[in-house]
């Protein structure tokens, strides 16, 4: 089975990351992942430049938005400059030619009913021009968090369906988040399926943890606690391209793709 596999890289020069790997596709940053100060294009040519390159070398780019974004909270010094920051890097994403930007499900206060974060979700995506598909991942921790279990993404669809723009909002399933949120992988992919209708990308990675441990930390393939051979039935199952954000740099990489390979 021929699979789309990638990874996590720097953002100076994706292009080069992704050669470096063998890799048809990248995700990156642009600028700080913790900072609300707005995206940054650090690859040296520019955002058309970059998107040329890319298109000519045959790699398919994704951004990751930024992990402070919370358009769900009902904290309004956290969501409106969440949906801001993420119409920038919405609009600096489609310059570089992404095929997606992925952001995280965020989360609502202990007290607040979790509609209130559903509706605030349905508010982002009616109030954001959304230009390339927006996917959101699930997420591995917190009891409040609108992704982390099966039922509060259902509550984040069903409000989102009836917004403008919802046709342009996908999913990104995290196995790692996945295993350590209490989803179990034997299923997750109908799971997600029977409740988006769709899976845009996998983000494959093995988890630190044990299962519903609600901590988020990757690990290489086979160093884990994820069973490998349902690591490899999520990325089939999916069909979807994969982006591994394992950690190390091209050689670790290398070897993650190598071993995924060899079991698909």
């Amino acid at each position: 089975m021929a699979v789309a596999i990638g990874a996590h890289v720097d953002q100076t020069d994706p292009v080069a990351e992704a050669a470096a790997r063998g890799a048809s596709l990248v995700q990156f940053f642009l600028g700080d992942p913790q900072s609300y100060k707005g995206p940054v294009v650090t690859y040296a040519d520019g955002a058309a430049a970059l998107k040329a390159r890319a298109e000519e070398q045959g790699v398919d780019l994704y951004v990751h938005a930024p992990y402070i974004i919370n358009v769900a909270t009902t904290n309004n010094r956290i969501r409106i400059p969440s949906r801001k920051l993420l119409q920038q890097h919405m609009d600096t994403a489609a310059e570089v030619g992404a095929k997606g930007l992925i952001v995280h499900g965020g989360h609502v206060n202990k007290d607040d009913d979790p509609a209130k974060g559903f509706d605030n979700w349905r508010k982002a995506i009616e109030a954001t021009d959304i230009k390339i598909p927006l996917l959101i991942e699930n997420t591995a921790g917190g009891d409040n968090a609108m992704a982390r279990y099966l039922d509060r993404i259902a509550g984040v669809w069903e409000a989102i369906s009836t917004a403008e723009g919802a046709e342009n909002v996908g999913f990104c399933l995290d196995t790692c988040h996945a295993h350590a949120g209490g989803n179990p992988l034997e299923t997750v992919v109908e799971d997600v399926r029977k409740i988006t209708g769709r899976i845009d990308l996998v983000h494959c990675n093995d988890s630190r943890d044990e299962f519903d441990s609600g901590a988020d930390r990757h690990a290489n393939f086979g160093a884990g606690r994820i069973d490998p051979d349902l690591l490899t039935q999520v990325v089939r199952d999916a069909g979807a391209p994969v982006i591994c954000e394992t950690p190390g740099g091209a050689k670790e990489h290398t070897s993650d793709f190598a071993w995924l390979r060899d079991r698909l």
